[in-house]
């Protein structure tokens, strides 16, 4: 059996942060129903399309496992059966807009006298407070969560990371509270409200930049390179460049061919534990008794020499030769992988964190697979649905409607062109 079998979840979320989380409780079982409007669905369906008149990956990356229903929540008869999925569904996850939901008819009022058991999750971009009403997206969150400010170099501008903390770091901090809820539930017999705000969760993801605001007060942060190198810190935790965040001095550093290959470099921590052998993979044996060299406070400012030389010496090799060298040595080095080595990596693909997926409309694709993995909850990664794929198979199977009740809802315009063949 899968964890999560039984559990319905009703699926009104769009684009990237929702469907983040109901993608994974989709693989650990859960049936996904994903409610989408008729002969539109989810924007990202035709969002940075690559192969014309099929779905995009971005869509298809996120929305695996699922069942696809067209509803007009408009229309009265899409209402009726809106009103029986929230019956029949677990948990009602949405990233709407503040206050869409009310506007539909469905406040969370409305929908606990529905179904008192239910769990209602939403994504928003700031939690209660004077920004509750504003729309965010991925970089926005970044900023507003503390990421930006603490990313890049020193003397540069605020960066954003290419990792989408904001919205699928969001979506994995839902489907834990999800979880929660449904755990909680087992026990009192009620739902309850889960909240994501986007900003909570990079800031929760922030954690350690806002361990070393606080730690200013004592004094400068003497872990980060701009201490060695005498700049003074201001009255905000600093961008950091490439340093380690746990106090371990590390840095980017060039291997070889990194001339040609945008990627050909190591992440390299001089760890205190190991530094007689760090001294001596690099030939500098004499730096581990040399006056300044002993100690991590002797080395605080001269870790722009340290790290030259150690580039001098990953300059020599790949960075595969790098890691092959250090790792028995205890030294920690990682290489910088790109996203082609990633999706070819045949580690990643045995575990199943790389899959390959087949759909009909474009034909064989890589994805992410789930990135969590359960010894007696195993996980096979299905395609995303076309649109409407499943709307008669819902209504009928988990809705109840048939015969002429069936039909009556095909014909009233709430679920779309669905065939009238297909309720037969």
């Amino acid at each position: 059996m899968k964890a999560l079998d039984g559990i319905k979840i009703l699926d009104f979320t769009h684009v990237q942060s929702g469907p983040t989380c109901t993608q994974l409780l989709a693989w650990f079982g859960a049936d996904v129903l994903k409610v989408e409007r008729p002969g539109v669905g989810d924007a990202t369906r035709k969002q940075l399309v690559d192969v014309p008149g099929a779905d995009s990956l971005y869509f298809t990356m996120l929305n695996h496992n699922k069942r696809s229903i067209e509803l007009n929540s408009k229309n009265e008869t899409g209402k009726e059966v809106l009103t029986r999925l929230i019956e029949e569904c677990d948990v009602l996850v949405e990233n709407f807009a503040p206050g869409a939901l009310d506007r539909m008819g469905f406040s969370w009022e409305r929908i606990q006298e529905i179904n008192p058991r239910i769990i209602m999750a939403s994504v928003k971009g700031f939690g209660p407070g004077k920004y509750e009403d504003c729309k965010v997206y991925e970089n926005v969150a970044q900023c507003a969560g503390g990421a930006a400010s603490t990313t890049g170099f020193l003397d540069g501008p605020p960066l954003v990371t290419g990792a989408q903390i904001g919205d699928s770091g969001t979506g994995l901090h839902l489907a834990l509270g999800i979880m929660t809820a449904l755990f909680q539930r087992e026990r009192t017999g009620r739902g309850q409200k889960v909240l994501a705000p986007m900003q909570d969760g990079v800031l929760n993801l922030c954690r350690v930049k806002l361990r070393d605001q606080q730690r200013l007060d004592a004094g400068p942060l003497k872990e980060y390179s701009q201490f060695g190198e005498g700049i003074p810190f201001g009255e905000a935790t600093p961008r950091a460049g490439n340093d380690s965040g746990g106090g371990q001095p590390g840095r980017i550093l060039k291997c070889k061919g990194w001339e040609t290959d945008p990627n050909a470099y190591t992440y390299f921590i001089t760890q205190a534990a190991v530094w007689e052998n760090v001294c001596d993979v690099i030939g500098r044996p004499e730096w581990k008794t040399a006056e300044g060299y002993v100690t991590p406070p002797e080395r605080l400012d001269k870790l722009n020499e340290i790290f030259g030389a150690i580039e001098e010496w990953t300059m020599t090799k790949t960075k595969f030769e790098v890691m092959d060298i250090c790792n028995p040595l205890n030294i920690p080095v990682g290489p910088i992988l790109s996203t082609k080595e990633l999706i070819e990596d045949e580690g990643l693909r045995a575990t199943g964190t790389i899959v390959d997926v087949d759909h009909p409309e474009r034909g064989t694709y890589a994805s992410v697979g789930c990135p969590i993995k359960l010894s007696d909850s195993p996980v096979e990664v299905t395609r995303s649905p076309l649109l409407g794929e499943h709307t008669v198979e819902i209504l009928r199977d988990v809705l109840g409607y048939e015969g002429e009740a069936l039909q009556a809802v095909i014909e009233s315009g709430a679920v779309g062109e669905a065939q009238k063949t297909a309720a037969e």
